[in-house]
């Protein structure tokens, strides 16, 4: 039986440096419906991004009546964006589901000044088509741009003022391979990782969250420092990829 080209890279080694992102792309406007929409693709890695705009508060920040808005987000697999089928999750999210959805909407909220969104809230919808590693840190990355999409075209209908949208914020995954600190890990470097990290970062180069698990032995702080290193380049870059997405949103406008 043939084999799909995700199976295919996930058994070579790896190509890159150890410093090297993936391929990074993103396609804007991907939807024509949702306020912003972008296809993020990392490698094999394709995740769908869409941010919908609703002129009301969730139920439990509107009984509280509440001056300002709220960002949340929610993260799904399709049932083939892995190597064997994955089931519909039709009821309840499973709990590694709602850990990435809670991690999302954290670190997307930390973009935004919520008394400038006003009484509204802004869903960020994640959908993982094709799955090789890394499908939450590019959720992030991937959902900051939709979100400031969402934002800007508020902007301009002048429902919200300017600087609504406060700062960006980008994702990546780093771990510890064969003794070695590496970047963006796909799906065979992150089997093979003896720490893996997920880091989320602002364009001021500060931290938003850090999860990092060592799989066997205790990782050194020297190991932690190296990753660290690696984190903020990768996401260096990474902000300048989303800066050129919404350039290049605003000149198909």
């Amino acid at each position: 039986m043939s084999q799909s080209p995700v199976s295919q890279a996930a058994e070579e080694p790896c190509s890159r440096g150890p410093d090297e992102l993936r391929p990074v792309r993103f396609e804007v406007d991907y939807l024509m419906h949702p306020e912003g929409s972008v296809l993020i693709s990392m490698g094999n890695t394709k995740v769908l991004c869409t941010a919908t705009v609703e002129e009301r508060l969730p139920r439990w920040l509107h009984q509280s009546n509440a001056s300002h808005g709220w960002v949340t987000a929610e993260y799904a697999m399709l049932p083939r964006s892995t190597q064997s089928r994955t089931r519909r999750e039709t009821q309840w999210p499973k709990g590694r589901t709602q850990e990435i959805e809670r991690l999302i909407g954290r670190s997307l909220r930390c973009a935004v000044d919520l008394e400038k969104l006003g009484r509204r809230q802004i869903i960020v919808d994640c959908d993982v088509l094709q799955a090789d590693g890394g499908t939450r840190t590019a959720a992030i990355t991937g959902g900051w741009v939709a979100l400031a999409l969402a934002i800007r075209r508020l902007e301009r209908d002048k429902k919200v003022p300017s600087g609504t949208l406060e700062r960006q914020v980008a994702a990546v995954s780093v771990g510890i391979v064969r003794g070695q600190a590496m970047l963006d890990l796909d799906y065979a470097l992150d089997l093979a990782a003896e720490v893996d990290m997920n880091v989320v970062m602002t364009e001021q180069g500060r931290f938003v969250e850090v999860q990092g698990t060592a799989e066997g032995a205790p990782f050194t702080r020297g190991a932690l420092n190296a990753m660290l290193v690696l984190a903020e380049l990768g996401i260096r870059e990474l902000l300048e990829h989303q800066r050129a997405a919404l350039a290049q949103a605003e000149d198909r406008r």
